[in-house]
């Protein structure tokens, strides 16, 4: 049977103790069965790694070099399996969480807080972005996604589903008027986006059907944050997930229209992570936290 690694530890030892016989009482072996595992990793690497005297034992070049790398690599092994058991103890070490930049303002950073007080040894760096990154290549733990979703080689966890509204400023609706029927949006300026495939109609209910309805406007944003800002300044009526902004709603910068007409469509949003089978604690705890700490409003 290979063995590697107790060979490996052997001639570790053999090279710290200075000799065979002290290696042995070291490992609590046989001198021969110290001998017969130097033998093999010699035979395996084909190389000489000890030149044995009578009276004194020498590592070679290669046995020098053989031992600093080995010594190094087993050191590093120690300490990752240090840091894996100490996650049995609790969530800790960096997580590194990728979301939108709507969705990380509104919905992360207000409730970050609360999981960093509640898990002390866990660092998060969060990165928000509209872009969809690779997990692997952005080496993010968790991943929000709002939409479909199209990565299956990813785990995903639903944590809710918001409601598209469309909204407006009081000071837009005051110079251009409220819009009562979706014909109506041929005279406003509908904002739009432009860090996705270009959506240039909206949906509405009408006479117990769903129609779409062409939209044109002036405007493009590449995120989320910015069509929101577009519209709190007066810019435009912009189509948004509830969770964007019903905050400036309860408060009076945007004002929601042709509600009547909503075909009550909404987008999901998911935690994505990695399809390993054991997930690090520190990944199992933010994913828990989402699940009972995240709001997301009606």
């Amino acid at each position: 049977m290979d063995n590697r690694f107790g060979d490996i530890e052997t001639f570790l030892a053999v090279a710290q103790e200075g000799s065979l016989a002290s290696a042995a009482r070291a490992l609590r072996l046989t001198p021969s069965a110290v001998s017969r595992s130097i033998a093999r990793l010699e035979q395996r690497l084909g190389v000489t790694l000890l030149r044995r005297t009578t009276r004194s034992l020498a590592l070679t070049m290669e046995g020098a070099a053989y031992r600093d790398r080995m010594s190094a690599l087993m050191a590093e092994m120690t300490d990752v399996e240090s840091r894996l058991g100490q996650e049995e103890q609790g969530p800790r070490g960096l997580l590194r969480v990728n979301a939108s930049v709507s969705f990380g303002i509104h919905c992360l950073l207000p409730i970050l807080p609360r999981f960093l007080a509640r898990h002390p040894a866990v660092t998060v760096d969060l990165a928000l972005s509209d872009a969809v990154v690779d997990l692997v290549e952005e080496r993010a733990d968790i991943a929000i996604r709002i939409g479909p979703l199209r990565d299956t080689r990813l785990r995903a966890k639903k944590l809710g589903r918001s409601r598209m509204v469309l909204v407006a400023s009081p000071a837009y609706l005051a110079a251009r008027g409220m819009p009562l029927r979706p014909d109506d949006l041929d005279g406003h300026d509908c904002l739009q986006f432009s860090f996705r495939r270009s959506v240039d109609s909206w949906a509405f209910r009408i006479g117990g059907r769903t129609v779409q309805r062409p939209v044109q406007g002036r405007f493009f944003g590449n995120s989320g944050e910015v069509v929101r800002q577009m519209a709190i300044a007066g810019g435009g009526i912009a189509r948004h997930g509830r969770f964007h902004v019903a905050a400036d709603v309860r408060e009076g910068r945007l004002v929601e229209v042709l509600g009547d007409f909503s075909t009550g469509e909404g987008e999901d949003i998911h935690a994505l992570y990695s399809a390993q089978d054991r997930l690090a604690a520190r990944v199992r705890a933010f994913l828990d936290f989402l699940e009972e700490e995240l709001e997301l409003p009606d």
